[in-house]
């Protein structure tokens, strides 16, 4: 599983990503964690508000900081 979190390194998206590193220590899935900083890229997966998160190419939230519970209960309903 890939977690990527989108977001150009800005306070809310630092914090997202730390919030997405707990959640998978957490909940025990194998999961790596790809941050994407450049805009063409971030923007070529539709998402035009960050921090972003996406599972697997797959945005699951943007414009918020997900709670780590919250990203692990993504990361269930992935598996």
């Amino acid at each position: 599983m890939k977690v990527q979190i989108l977001g150009t390194g800005c306070p809310k998206c630092k914090l997202l990503e730390e919030h997405a590193r707990q959640a998978v220590a957490a909940s025990g899935v194998v999961a790596e964690i790809e941050k994407i900083t450049s805009i063409d890229d971030i923007v070529g997966m539709g998402v035009m508000m960050t921090p972003a998160l996406a599972i697997d190419g797959t945005v699951k939230s943007s414009g918020r900081v997900l709670s780590a519970d919250q990203i692990a209960e993504i990361l269930k309903a992935g598996k």
